[in-house]
């Protein structure tokens, strides 16, 4: 394994890191698709095995119980505390990112995980009922508190990350060191706004979806898994560019073929060509973060980074929330 800064914090994680979206209690309004307790105590003590020191999650993932597998399992397999980055988020939950939404919810989930600190406490999405000065003040709080080490943000549009990395320069307050957007071979719109924005301000980009909740890992379309066959987020995200998104498959396949490795490792080592720091992996068996772990060692050449990106087309905005309706 291989590891990397996140933005200046001094934290070096692992260039994979490992998703806890696939951990926790099924719900049959929610995630019907995700591990029990023992299969997910499973796949952490083996991404844990090969090197895979960073795990994130968030306090709306199968309602919490992510959070508290994660914490039983490494407390169970007497992994130190220390040797691990543990990553949150906040922002599905009463009052979205409000001052005392944010102190109320960092509390629950550092119980959840049974930890008193976080390493990096991550905004899920851009709220618009909240001023950022409330927010970023908040978080600021809990970092001079000791309760999260850094900060970070997901899924928004440029300008929006851009204001709030302003507003905490404004006030002399932590800055958002990392970026966990939408982004893969698949989905490419942040390229235009939000990650040269990223550059700017030296935030590590610690991407989900990398593989585009699995097309990117397959030849086909549907697989005929239970996630494939369930996961409705999934089909809004990507079923309706999917005659586009096939020729783009196409040659992941072809590439991989040549390269003889699997379509998640080219996938994947596409991104660390773009930059990309640790890539969100997540999977529910061992086999998906098997078939991905050589994407650390894979150097794709320019040719093949042309190839592989020639038949993409814009796609609609998936990720970054729209402003509401007044």
């Amino acid at each position: 394994m291989q590891y990397i800064e996140l933005g200046r914090t001094g934290m070096k994680a692992s260039r994979l890191c490992l998703g806890g979206m696939s951990f926790g209690e099924r719900s049959e309004d929610f995630h019907q698709w995700t591990l029990d307790y023992e299969s997910s105590r499973e796949m952490i003590a083996y991404a844990y095995g090969t090197g895979i020191n960073f795990i994130d999650t968030a306090n709306g993932y199968s309602r919490g119980t992510s959070e508290k597998f994660i914490g039983r399992a490494l407390k169970e397999l007497e992994i130190a505390r220390e040797d691990v980055i543990l990553a949150s988020k906040v922002y599905f939950n009463e009052g979205k990112l409000s001052r005392r939404a944010i102190l109320r919810e960092i509390d629950g989930t550092l119980q959840r995980l049974g930890t008193d600190y976080l390493d990096l406490y991550q905004i899920h999405r851009f709220d618009y009922g909240t001023p950022a000065e409330e927010t970023m003040g908040t978080l600021n709080e809990l970092v001079e508190s000791g309760k999260v080490r850094a900060i970070g943000a997901s899924a928004m549009y440029g300008y929006q990350f851009h204001n709030m990395q302003i507003c905490a320069d404004e006030h002399g307050w932590a800055r958002f060191s990392t970026m966990q957007n939408h982004y893969n071979l698949l989905y490419r719109e942040d390229e235009r706004e939000l990650i040269p924005v990223c550059r700017q301000y030296g935030v590590s980009l610690i991407p989900y979806s990398p593989l585009a909740s699995g097309h990117l890992a397959h030849p086909v379309w549907e697989t005929g898994s239970e996630r494939s066959r369930t996961d409705s987020v999934r089909r809004d995200k990507y079923d309706r560019a999917k005659e586009n998104d096939m020729e783009i498959i196409s040659r992941v396949k072809e590439v991989a073929d040549r390269y003889e490795v699997t379509m998640a490792e080219v996938s994947l080592a596409w991104l660390f060509s773009k930059g990309v720091a640790a890539p969100v992996v997540g999977g529910s068996r061992i086999s998906h973060l098997e078939g991905a772990l050589g994407a650390v060692n894979l150097r794709l050449g320019k040719d093949d980074v042309r190839y592989l990106e020639e038949p993409y087309r814009p796609h609609e905005v998936v990720g970054a929330l729209p402003a509401p309706e007044r």
